[in-house]
């Protein structure tokens, strides 16, 4: 079979570009290596229980949004089962032992109102705060579903997060409040740009919305566009090596030693790994080594608890605890106060709307606090249990979390009837994510530049996409995917033509 356009793994941004390119007359194929397509978009069946392993949450799918229009284009929407989270607080921050919860609301004036309830002296910095987010989301042509140059947001680039919130507030507590869901991105003060807050926030406080069983149902319908349009994705097949040939990519390598040829070869996989499956003399090492040495945000510990039935009353909005009055202190924490942050996502279940069916405890991982089991390898195809080690160091760590949360949520245990946790390792052995990062490369405002990675590379028929080139997320990876796709079909025709949806 002669395809148009080959595509290595199957998250989001891969079957996304899929999409738009099957819909534009390409033939496409994929090819995933695990038995589910989807990266982060994964769910699975634990005690009857559907689990989401990434997507907990998405922003700006209500009629008119950026996503929504994308979704509509892509012919998605119309089959979403979505339930809209808490006007008043999708997310609730909370520091230390206090009883008070911070609500961040949905709509920019209810998201002002709600926090002057606890703030009624901070008016003004509230009203910096969001014309300042809606001022920088204006000057990402894309996001905006325009057409623009690099230029517009060029002038934002170099502004931090934590500068910003310091400078329209002197309340040390409400810039923790507003930098509250920083897990949201892995945010670290004095590095985190703006710009990554300002774009994940704005979509939330547009709209903010879960998926009623899963993020699953984005992979099946895109998978099912990809198919009416004559792509095929094959499952269960790992690519080895994308061989270059002659100056540009003349085949890839799958597991099994056959050679698939394309026109065009798309990466859904980390730069990093998709530099050490290339098999070329044309890559220059500069820019080989530049993308081999690109940090990573943190990993993840990630608990999915499946709860006894009508035990646990089903919360309609997302909990971000902080051990610390800091909410910039995650990312730094130690083997005695591990873990010191932790954010809570109750799962929107179809006729569990009064009590929950289950729920998933996220919390930061290093990739060292596992680095002692990094020679296993377990995915459903090829399953390992590791060592008795693993395991133990997995249920002592569950163990401390589930601590940690029945102090903000007593008898919280007693509502338990199983749970699974996953760490770095898993992250990395499923979505071949280099050391487990929880969102792949992370960006650095004092070297804005270092971490912009072209959808281009220096072959000139091998493009890559996802979450690592632009911004991660669903909205970020399905605009990194128009991104990589307008390489071939040109950004202003896709644009009009999501306008147009």
């Amino acid at each position: 079979m002669q395809y148009d356009v080959v595509i290595i793994g199957s998250g989001l941004g891969s079957l996304v570009c899929g999409a738009i390119l099957g819909k534009n007359g390409y033939r496409v194929c994929i090819y995933e290596k695990n038995r589910q397509i989807g990266g982060c978009l994964q769910t699975f069946a634990r005690d009857k229980a559907i689990i989401d392993s990434g997507v907990h949450y998405i922003g700006g799918l209500a009629q008119g949004e950026t996503l929504n229009q994308v979704f509509r284009y892509l012919g998605i929407m119309d089959s979403m089962k979505l339930k809209r989270l808490d006007l008043d607080g999708f997310d609730r921050i909370h520091f230390g032992d206090e009883t008070q919860e911070y609500r961040l609301a949905q709509g920019y004036d209810n998201f002002i109102s709600q926090l002057l309830k606890d703030f009624p002296e901070e008016k003004d910095a509230l009203h910096a705060y969001c014309e300042k987010i809606k001022d920088v989301c204006d000057k990402f042509p894309l996001f905006n579903l325009r057409m623009g140059d690099y230029r517009e947001k060029e002038a934002v680039m170099k502004l931090d997060t934590y500068d910003f919130l310091r400078s329209i507030t002197d309340n040390e507590r409400l810039r923790h409040v507003l930098a509250g869901n920083n897990m949201l991105y892995a945010g670290e003060q004095g590095k985190t740009p703006f710009y990554v807050h300002a774009l994940v926030q704005h979509s939330y406080i547009e709209s903010s919305w879960k998926c009623i069983d899963g993020g699953s149902q984005i992979a099946r319908s895109l998978s099912k566009v990809i198919k009416e349009n004559g792509g095929d994705i094959i499952r269960n097949t790992e690519v080895k090596h994308i061989v270059e040939f002659d100056g540009k990519v003349d085949h890839i390598v799958l597991g099994n030693g056959e050679e698939i040829s394309a026109r065009h070869y798309i990466s859904g996989l980390h730069p990093t790994t998709t530099m050490r499956m290339t098999q070329s003399v044309s890559l220059r090492s500069a820019y080989r080594n530049r993308l081999l040495n690109l940090e990573n945000t943190l990993g993840t510990f990630m608990l999915n608890v499946v709860l006894k039935p009508g035990t646990f009353r089903y919360q309609n909005y997302n909990y971000y605890h902080h051990l610390s009055d800091n909410a910039w202190d995650g990312v730094k924490y130690t083997d005695d106060n591990w873990p010191n942050t932790y954010a809570m996502f109750v799962s929107a279940c179809t006729g569990k709307e009064v009590y929950a069916d289950n729920l998933s405890i996220m919390t930061y991982m290093r990739y060292e606090d596992v680095a002692e089991w990094q020679d296993t390898f377990n995915t459903d195809s090829l399953p390992d249990e590791r060592s008795a080690g693993y395991q133990a160091f997995k249920k002592e760590r569950s163990e401390k979390l589930l601590d940690a949360v029945e102090r903000q949520f007593p008898g919280l245990r007693n509502c338990i009837l199983a749970y699974y946790s996953s760490t770095p390792l898993t992250y990395r052995d499923y979505l071949a994510m280099p050391e487990g990062s929880m969102y792949g490369v992370a960006k650095d405002v004092n070297d804005p530049l270092k971490t912009v990675i072209s959808a281009a590379t220096r072959l000139p028929n091998l493009y890559l996409t996802g979450q690592n080139l632009n911004l991660h997320g669903i909205l970020g990876v399905t605009m990194t995917a128009i991104v990589t796709s307008s390489v071939l079909l040109g950004m202003e025709k896709l644009i009009n033509d999501i306008n147009a949806a």
